[in-house]
């Protein structure tokens, strides 16, 4: 009898042990798709943020009433960064590498001076920059205004199809892994179906019978939760040791938001599937029981 006992044990904690590994492989994957969603929004955030906008300012324009300019420009809503190129450096760079000061040729600078424009990701579109460029035109000192409009058209387009291709992905990996876990847990339940119908001929209510299946998921989704976390975190360590770049896009709120979507999921789908798989034995006569 006491063996028994114990190779009933045993058995039930290998079944804990191998749900516990196959939800967090679920989880991982799950995880994968999150961090990855979050990674390509924060790419494509990055990207259109280090599109330059260049601004052509008028040759008679002096330093202080450019510094004044790019004071003005900082305080416009769709302004992310700026950078001012006074004529000076650019007839310095152009001295640097052409090997003779073009001034000394023509008398005077024939360079004018620039401010290089990063929009806000959001304004970073060929519709936007169009009442963008026409607004800063209203500045006498403004003489032209470039921007890669080829360039930001090929950027947006390609973000966008790999946005929708992440985002199928992810529905598509939800459903999956929730097919796989609630499969798990329907065979862990399955095991002890005859325990369940015991518990029923004694007289237990339906919440009394479901309450260590319940609390047994919660374990189970925590743990695995935790394994899912830790792999993820391996991962993105991994990542950072060969190039640590990767933490411009990579921040730390990617990475609560993944580990949060896996413990919140992880605690969820076993919870749910735990208590569906309950319902249904439960739900079953003895003569459904021995039939399947």
């Amino acid at each position: 009898m006491v063996k028994k006992k114990e190779k009933t044990r045993r058995r039930g904690g290998l079944q804990v042990v191998t749900l516990c590994i196959s939800t967090a492989m679920v989880l991982i994957l799950l995880g994968m798709v999150v961090f990855s969603v979050l990674t390509a929004h924060n790419l494509s955030n990055y990207v259109k943020e280090n599109l330059t906008v260049t601004l052509m300012l008028a040759e008679d324009m002096t330093n202080p009433e450019a510094q004044k300019l790019c004071a003005d420009l900082k305080k416009r809503h769709y302004v992310y960064g700026l950078t001012y190129i006074s004529k000076e450096e650019v007839l310095k760079e152009q001295a640097k590498e052409l090997g003779a000061d073009p001034s000394e040729f023509v008398g005077t600078n024939p360079f004018v001076g620039s401010v290089e424009l990063q929009l806000k990701a959001d304004y970073a579109n060929n519709d936007s920059l169009k009442w963008i460029a026409k607004e800063l035109k209203k500045n006498a000192q403004v003489t032209e205004i470039t921007y890669p409009q080829m360039l930001i058209d090929s950027v947006n387009k390609n973000l966008r199809k790999i946005n929708i291709v992440l985002l199928i992905l992810a529905v598509l990996l939800a459903i999956v892994s929730f097919s796989l876990i609630n499969n798990s847990i329907r065979l862990s339940v399955y095991a002890r179906r005859f325990t369940i119908r015991t518990m029923k001929l004694v007289g237990a209510s339906w919440g009394f019978i479901r309450r260590p299946f319940l609390k047994r998921s919660i374990v189970i989704g925590l743990v695995a939760s935790l394994i899912a976390c830790a792999v993820l975190g391996g991962g993105i360590y991994m990542l950072w040791y060969y190039e640590h770049e990767v933490l411009t896009v990579i921040t730390w709120q990617v990475m609560l938001i993944t580990a949060a979507s896996v413990f919140i999921f992880g605690l969820l789908i076993t919870l749910l599937c735990s208590y569906v798989s309950v319902n249904k034995f439960l739900r079953m006569t003895a003569g459904e029981l021995y039939k399947i």
